[in-house]
């Protein structure tokens, strides 16, 4: 017998990878949060939210992992419950329509794009969160909505209401959305086309390019200088 409620099971069915994603945050917070005795500061008190949380100086050996496991570590539970929410919300939507392999490549391209354009603008500011990945799938689900030729105002209004969250709310990484919304805007069409091929080269070509993205502002880190 499944342990989710009847209402998450409906929402999950057919969306495996969006499950998942949900299941590794919610673990790795506990994790976190036991570590370091809190719900409210649970990343430096951590070993394992030390290790996961993107910081330029950081990204380096081992720490290259970062830019993609910062986007399953939470600051505090409201931060955690805010994300979530959106997911569950968005992501088996998007899942159903481009399949589980596509949408999880796209899904990592997503939390990668979203750091590597924290590395470019803000180096020296510790980030963490899902928030880059879901402005990318926000951007996936407007093509979605274009697609089936359904009213675009909830998931137009969506967007809007995050952008202003982004500029009007404390402590929120403008660097991390823009870069989430960047790489999900740059995705949505082809990933959404009606071709399974080309959805799975989108994902792809953008996994590969937001490595290379994250890549790029650590090169003085990583260049040996003789």
């Amino acid at each position: 017998m499944s342990p989710l409620p009847p209402a998450l099971r409906t929402q999950f069915r057919g969306a495996p990878a969006t499950a998942t994603i949900a299941a590794v945050c919610v673990l790795v917070f506990a994790v976190t949060a036991v570590q370091a005795r809190s719900l409210t500061n649970v990343v430096w008190d951590s070993p394992l939210g030390a290790a996961m949380i993107l910081f330029g100086p950081l990204v380096e050996g081992w720490g290259f992992a970062r830019p993609l496991t910062a986007g399953f570590l939470h600051l505090d539970i409201s931060h955690l419950f805010v994300n979530m929410l959106m997911l569950v919300f968005i992501g088996p939507q998007i899942e159903r329509y481009v399949g589980t392999g596509p949408y999880a490549v796209a899904y990592a391209a997503s939390v990668i794009g979203s750091s590597a354009s924290v590395l470019a603008f803000n180096f020296a500011v510790p980030t963490a969160g899902a928030s880059g990945a879901l402005f990318a799938l926000i951007a996936v689900l407007i093509a979605v909505a274009s697609r089936r030729s359904v009213d675009l105002r909830a998931p137009i209004a969506l967007l809007v209401v995050n952008i202003a969250y982004t500029f009007l709310a404390a402590n929120v990484s403008f660097w991390g959305h823009a870069g989430g919304l960047v790489f999900g805007a740059l995705m949505a069409w082809p990933l959404t086309s009606p071709r399974p091929r080309t959805r799975w080269i989108t994902a792809v070509v953008a996994l590969a390019a937001a490595v290379v993205a994250a890549w790029v502002p650590t090169i003085p880190l990583s260049t040996p200088i003789y």
